[in-house]
């Protein structure tokens, strides 16, 4: 990744989907502390991801930056960072 980390991605709001701009990335489920444990996911070369844990299909979306969510309010960033 160009950006050298790797974007996390939640799902509080309860959509089916997200658009992300990563191929490689963290799914957290809900804000902290209703977070399920931090899974990497890696699209490859498919267009699309289910997380194991909650269920949200992440979609790729190669006109978002790499650390971009449609709705960007699914974009996390840990506070600590």
């Amino acid at each position: 990744m160009a950006h050298g980390t790797t974007p996390h991605f939640q799902n509080s709001m309860g959509l089916s989907a997200i658009e992300i701009g990563a191929r490689e990335f963290m799914c957290i489920g809900a804000l902290p502390p209703y977070d399920h444990p931090h899974v990497f996911l890696d699209i490859g070369r498919d267009s699309e991801i289910v997380c194991p844990y909650c269920s949200t299909l992440y979609k790729y979306n190669p006109a978002l930056d790499a650390g971009a969510a449609k709705p960007v309010e699914a974009v996390w960033q840990d506070q600590a960072a």
